[in-house]
């Protein structure tokens, strides 16, 4: 490790953070932090970048990426900081926005950062006054193992300090840098773009509606009555994340706004991602540069920053970066969604030249401080000033490293054989072998844990392709709700005809399960509206029912679905009502037999987990407590002597008398005992929990009484049960979505068990 504080001379740096040719802001904003950097070390430094990747396969990126890391694999994180440490890279920085790497807010980032061995300067791109407590968790961690935090504005510094409470002492405020432009006439360039005896006004950026471009087309029929030679450019192409998610319908609107104001004439809308020597032509040939932003909450804009560097009338609503840039007569300011106030703001500025142009002036002045060259020089500066002294930040034992040995042995997900048995209706209950078997049809039981595969999925890898099985899944589910009795059928023949009118109690908990989870973790509107829905339809009832595991699946899903809507006060109720029936429950358990029951059967983890959920959620230590004990006496009695994981087989279950069935043992018993000590683990923060949820998990991969795994890792499948004489082959519905839930669980936690530190229950006051 290098010895830092020696001597201030840096002879390599890593910048973290997307690049070009990916069309983004941040990857402009690192591409040409690390050009001038090079300018300004010359030869004595190596800048290299770190990127991550959005496509499969990346990009052509130039020579000076150096390693890339594909945004939703979290081994790639690991490996890079491996790489980054064996490198000796002198120093690291890091370009933060929350929504360039994977895990839930980007928290795959922290496992990269936790792991480095040098000092970190973090660039924020983004900070939220208002952030989730992701968000405000991941910020707070990379501050901890940050030497110093750059923010673009002042207004942040601010919000890190009266939101966050971090140090002023631990933030530097470096300008977001722009080319050097030419102080130049707009007319100089109008013809390059066809718009020569127009008066030009300027949006540039990719699209997306929190641009707020309609304002400026709702103010312009006022503004060409008085100024008909106005010619309105929108430049930029569509965000590609607004693309994947919900298509071009943004852009399409403002198309169709503008033919119903009849402007046509007037607006122009240059649909293309422009290299930068185009883009400052665009800018230079504007006479007036216009920023709409709909939300105060901008820390910092690249395009406005721009059009200030490139001495631009310019005019904005009053986002944060916005007050800062345009302060002191530098631009003028209208109110959000004040379609009049833009009218007259801009009709006023094209008729008064001599003041418009000392704005510009002023502007461009203010600008000189923000050109790349001396931005570069602030960040080397910083570099100089964090090298000087010992380094402060955290260096977690390798015992807190958990992550980088699990991820090791963490299959990639693959659904190939879910979506083999879903057809049109929904996800088939059996199979023969690998083979979809149509006698069995289908059953609520499985579509609620295929909505939770494909919710946790969807999560964490952001993949549109799983989309159409959720819909499915949802869908399936829906139809099975009998709304005359409130109640949610459970099997279906082949044919489509419902076997019942209502299904067992336990059904309907797995239904309430699988909605509470796909609420939380939904893809888009309607199917969060729609999960919402069945969900306080299908609740209810629950509390007429008498049996403990049904009680169970549904705590589950109302922790799930209170985290999305944690103020609905039936939901909240309803939680602390079934948690005091399940606590009660176990009140009288002698120590030596801490089950409900004479008989320990199926799913039996699960009640321990609902607990652990309850007593989290209610701040109740004694649930929480409890369900600690009766997972770890779960564990005992399904740890062979070995240390394997020996589940409760079928064929007579376990008994208070002592009789104990080794086979046939299931996998949703394992994936219940993942799921409670993964619960257990952010409950506690204690890695023990981790540890136990590994050793569950190996169940399914050969670490069991047969030696044999269950998960095949050819197909995707998992076989339905361990047997005497091996497994059974057969892949069905049940076991699959049970290996699936498990392992995505897991890799859940890996990504959230970065950002534990110390104990939740301390947290709430347990």
């Amino acid at each position: 490790m290098p010895a830092y504080g020696r001597n201030n001379k840096v002879k390599s740096v890593a910048v973290i953070g997307t690049c070009v040719p990916r069309r983004c802001g941040l990857a402009t904003f690192t591409d040409n932090l690390c050009s001038a950097l090079e300018a300004e070390f010359g030869a004595s430094c190596q800048v290299a970048i770190v990127t991550m990747d959005d496509v499969d396969g990346g990009y052509a990126y130039p020579e000076r990426v150096k390693f890339q890391v594909r945004d939703s694999s979290l081994p790639d994180y690991l490996r890079a900081a491996e790489f980054l440490n064996l490198n000796q890279a002198d120093l690291v920085v890091l370009q933060h926005e929350y929504g360039i790497f994977g895990g839930k807010s980007g928290c795959h980032i922290l496992h990269l950062v936790k792991n480095l061995q040098m000092p970190v300067v973090t660039t924020l791109h983004t900070v939220l006054t208002e952030p989730t407590e992701e968000q405000r968790a991941i910020l707070l961690e990379l501050a901890e193992h940050s030497e110093q935090l750059v923010v673009m504005s002042k207004k942040a510094s601010q919000i890190l300090r009266d939101t966050y409470g971090i140090s002023e002492d631990k933030v530097t405020f470096i300008p977001h840098g722009i080319p050097d432009f030419a102080f130049v006439d707009p007319s100089y360039y109008k013809d390059t773009f066809g718009v020569e005896n127009r008066t030009v006004l300027l949006s540039f950026g990719l699209v997306h509606p929190g641009k707020g471009y309609e304002l400026v087309l709702q103010a312009l029929p006022e503004v060409v009555k008085r100024h008909p030679d106005v010619m309105y450019i929108i430049l930029g192409a569509t965000h590609p994340h607004v693309i994947r998610h919900t298509g071009d319908a943004y852009r399409h609107s403002l198309h169709q706004l503008v033919n119903r104001l009849g402007l046509e004439a007037f607006v122009r809308f240059d649909n293309k991602y422009v290299e930068q020597d185009e883009l400052c032509r665009y800018i230079i040939a504007a006479d007036i540069f216009i920023t709409p932003h709909r939300s105060p909450a901008q820390i910092t804009s690249g395009t406005l920053s721009y059009a200030v560097g490139a001495g631009k009338a310019c005019i904005s609503t009053p986002y944060w970066h916005a007050e800062e840039l345009l302060s002191e007569g530098r631009g003028r300011l209208v109110p959000f969604g004040d379609v009049d106030a833009m009218a007259r703001e801009i009709i006023d500025l094209l008729g008064k030249n001599r003041e418009r142009n000392a704005m510009r002036k002023r502007a461009y002045k203010f600008g000189r401080t923000m050109v790349w060259r001396e931005v570069a020089r602030s960040y080397i500066d910083l570099f100089h000033h964090v090298l000087k002294r010992p380094v402060s930040r955290p260096t977690p034992p390798n015992g807190h490293r958990f992550p980088a040995r699990i991820v090791d042995q963490l299959p990639a997900p693959n659904l190939q054989h879910l979506r083999v048995m879903t057809d049109d209706t929904g996800l088939l209950q059996h199979c023969s072998y690998t083979i979809p078997n149509w006698e069995h049809g289908y059953c609520v039981d499985d579509q609620a844990r295929a909505l939770i595969v494909t919710s946790l999925f969807y999560a964490l890898f952001q993949d549109k392709q799983v989309i159409p099985l959720t819909q499915k899944y949802l869908a399936f589910i829906a139809y099975a709700f009998n709304r005359e009795k409130g109640r949610f059928r459970n099997f279906m023949s082949y044919d489509r005809r419902w076997l019942e009118e209502v299904g067992s109690e336990d059904a309907h908990g797995r239904a309430l399960w699988g909605l509470g989870v796909t609420v939380r973790e939904a893809p888009s509107d309607s199917i969060r509206s729609l999960a919402t829905r069945l969900f306080n339809d299908g609740l209810p009832v629950v509390e007429e029912f008498i049996y403990p595991r049904a009680w169970a699946f549904t705590l589950v899903g109302l922790h799930a679905y209170l985290e999305a809507y944690q103020g609905d006060a039936v939901a909240r109720r309803t939680c602390q009502r079934l948690a005091a029936k399940l606590y009660t429950a176990f009140k009288q358990c002698d120590p030596e037999w801490m089950w409900f029951e004479d008989v320990v059967t199926y799913d039996n983890a699960k009640i321990p987990h609902a607990l652990l959920l309850a007593g989290r959620r209610l701040a109740d230590p004694l649930i929480f407590d409890t369900g600690l004990s009766v997972l770890m006496w779960l564990l005992k009695k399904q740890t062979a002597p070995e240390g394997h994981i020996s589940l409760v087989g079928n064929e007579g279950w376990l008994t208070r008398a002592g009789a104990r069935a080794q086979f046939d043992q299931q996998p949703v018993d394992a994936m219940a005992l993942v799921d409670a000590c993964v619960e257990a683990f952010r409950g506690t923060g204690e890695l023990f929990w981790i540890e136990e949820a590994r050793r569950c998990l190996h169940w399914f991969l050969g670490y069991n009484d047969v030696n044999l795994p269950l998960y095949d890792f050819t197909t995707g499948g998992c076989c339905d049960g361990l047997e005497h004489n091996g497994v059974n082959a057969n892949q069905g519905a049940e076991s699959t979505v049970s290996w699936l839930i498990s392992l995505l669980t897991m890799y859940e936690v890996v990504g959230q068990g970065v950002l534990m530190n110390g104990s939740i229950q301390e947290a709430m006051n347990f």
